[in-house]
């Protein structure tokens, strides 16, 4: 990617946001490195997907800039591929057209689209799917679809908003699994809104704690367990030691 080991893949500057008399975002500053997972972590409304929405450049702020690989992308949609909580799957399409429908929405031919998002489907765990249609996938094969559809609209940058939120407890620990799993071995780079404390320590090198108003980042954890994180993880004094910090920087936002 050519990006310096010290210059952040994704970095906003000085991000403020207001909805009329209310403001909702306060000079709020993060940055991400190639390769890393970074957490959003904060409690329902506080302004997790306003913000969101403007790194991927579907709303400005008020003030303040994202940079991408250092340029300068404010108020650009499509330069950092966004998926929300459901995942939007189109229903009258097939697996494969559905993953490959941001490509042929940035010009190319179906055709070379279909070619180029099919050799995928076996590293996301969906191979024998692409002429399926989404209501016969389970809700974990769901995710994986829209996972690679975003990662194919991706400049190496994804923006997750909750993706596991509506899956079940088993279903969603195999999903972080395997989505740690496939960021390494394509090399994504992961921006992930969640307010799930324990989905958060298991899944990022560090967490951005959002709180207050208007929102402001009162604290960053760094996880310094390695990945991948052994089952036993969440059993660990280390562990509860991370809830015990979140928790307490919640608590004083």
């Amino acid at each position: 990617m050519n990006i310096s080991p010290n210059k952040p893949l994704l970095e906003a500057k000085n991000i403020k946001k207001s909805f009329g008399d209310h403001q909702v975002l306060g000079d709020i500053s993060l940055s991400v490195q190639d390769g890393e997972l970074v957490s959003i972590l904060g409690v329902s409304g506080v302004g997790k997907t306003t913000l969101f929405n403007i790194l991927s450049g579907l709303n400005m702020p008020d003030s303040g800039e994202v940079f991408l690989k250092g340029e300068n992308i404010t108020g650009k949609p499509g330069q950092i591929s966004y998926m929300l909580q459901k995942d939007l799957l189109l229903p009258y399409r097939t697996v494969l057209d559905n993953v490959a429908l941001p490509l042929i929405i940035k010009g190319m031919p179906k055709k070379e689209a279909r070619e180029k998002a099919a050799p995928y489907f076996k590293e996301f765990g969906l191979e024998g799917t692409e002429k399926k249609y989404p209501a016969k996938l389970s809700g974990g094969m769901r995710q994986r679809a829209a996972l690679l559809r975003t990662y194919l609209a991706s400049s190496g940058v994804a923006l997750l908003d909750e993706p596991f939120s509506a899956l079940d407890t088993i279903t969603k620990s195999a999903m972080h699994e395997w989505y740690l799993d496939v960021m390494r071995d394509i090399q994504l780079t992961t921006l992930f809104i969640t307010h799930d404390m324990d989905e958060a320590i298991k899944l990022s090198d560090r967490i951005c704690i959002l709180g207050g108003k208007p929102a402001r980042i009162v604290a960053e954890i760094k996880i310094e367990e390695p990945r991948p994180r052994g089952k036993d993880f969440v059993l660990t004094s280390r562990f509860l030691e991370y809830k015990k910090q979140i928790a307490e920087s919640l608590k004083q936002a």
